[in-house]
């Protein structure tokens, strides 16, 4: 059997495959963060994919939390039963499990739509808001300075990620993922580009690593015992001319996180400074998985223009990751895992509907739920 195709655990959640629909933004709710249409569609499409889990786009813990005004939220008792309501809808479609990526944006929010234009809005132009950081650095010369959380502000973050993972366990979702990658606000905490503070959050590595510890601790705390609660980290900067979060840190992290009991680590990389530096081709983050994947027992989740089902197949025999991303992939093809289990000469469970479409000569290849 194709490895992709052989079910991987995230601490008590069983994964029938090794696909994982990795999270993406989609820049369409509404301005108080709730779901709208698009999402009804888009979580109906993932949920027919044949991929092993979703998780969905990035979720905001508080209202200034967002990259944009058109985020998801899930700071509010209203978010959490919309969101409950299309997840029950979804699951009459598909069993595929449904998990959440619950993130702050820190200094990178109060942006524009990608499609509208690009950069920051101002704190006094419509759809515009403070932003907060570990620091008052900006992630570009043209964004406003962020605020410098207090400690109290600080702790009342790591109370809203907690809060917001209560609610998602509520909603239905069956994982959380924590975002601390892609220069958002807990990568600003681990970077010492973003993080020039000198109490107890900055400083040392021991010390920027704090913050996403205490968040994965507060979360643990709040959802049942057991439940799968994952990490999302960038491996570097891509910053090679300054002290930068780098791979050897993302290791110490990974470690870290495992002995809290985080379910998964998911490595990505880059996104905490406009100047950054990214060599880019096929697959061009997995060295950084495998890197982790050498120092912890728990999973680790490869992403990064992994586009060739035979490419994630030799990344997963190869033990460089025990299960593989897929972001713009599944954009572009919502059928990918299908396409994938043809290729591999393995199998995949689909929805009955969908079985009388199976292609002349792969008659092994749908199986139904």
């Amino acid at each position: 059997m194709a490895k992709l195709f052989e079910t991987v655990n995230f601490g008590s959640l069983q994964l029938v495959n090794r696909i994982v629909i990795a999270p993406m933004c989609q820049y369409s709710a509404t301005d108080d963060g709730e779901i709208t249409y698009w999402h009804e569609q888009q979580w109906a499409n993932y949920a027919l994919s044949g991929a092993g889990l979703c998780i969905v786009e990035a979720t905001a813990v508080q209202a200034e939390g967002r990259i944009s005004y058109a985020d998801l939220g899930l700071w509010n008792d209203q978010q959490r039963d919309q969101i409950k309501a299309l997840l029950a809808k979804v699951h009459t479609l598909s069993p595929m499990p449904f998990g959440i990526q619950l993130a702050h944006a820190g200094r990178k929010a109060s942006t524009e739509k990608p499609w509208l234009g690009k950069g920051q809005i101002a704190k006094d132009q419509p759809h515009g808001w403070q932003t907060v950081a570990p620091s008052e650095s900006t992630f570009s010369v043209h964004d406003a300075a962020p605020h410098a959380l207090t400690i109290a502000e600080i702790k009342q973050v790591q109370q809203d990620f907690a809060a917001a993972a209560k609610r998602a366990v509520e909603a239905g979702f069956e994982l959380i993922e924590v975002h601390a990658a892609h220069g958002y606000l807990l990568h600003q905490f681990l970077s010492p580009i973003a993080n020039q503070r000198t109490d107890e959050y900055g400083g040392s590595l021991e010390n920027r690593m704090r913050m996403t510890l205490e968040v994965l601790q507060a979360i643990k705390l709040a959802v049942p015992e057991g439940y799968p609660v994952g990490v999302r980290l960038s491996a570097t900067d891509w910053l090679e001319s300054i002290e930068h979060w780098d791979v050897e840190s993302t290791v110490g992290l990974s470690k870290a996180l495992e002995q809290l009991g985080a379910a998964y680590v998911h490595v990505s990389s880059g996104g905490l400074h406009e100047h950054q530096s990214i060599t880019i081709g096929a697959g061009y983050q997995v060295p950084f998985a495998e890197q982790v994947k050498k120092h912890v027992s728990i999973p680790v989740i490869a992403v990064g223009l992994i586009t060739e089902p035979e490419h994630a197949e030799q990344i997963l025999e190869n033990q460089q990751a025990d299960a593989i991303g897929l972001a713009r992939a599944m954009l572009y093809d919502p059928r990918w895992p299908w396409h994938a289990a043809a290729a591999l000469g393995a199998e995949v469970k689909i929805a009955p509907q969908y079985l009388r479409c199976q292609p002349h000569g792969l008659k092994q290849l749908f199986n139904s739920f």
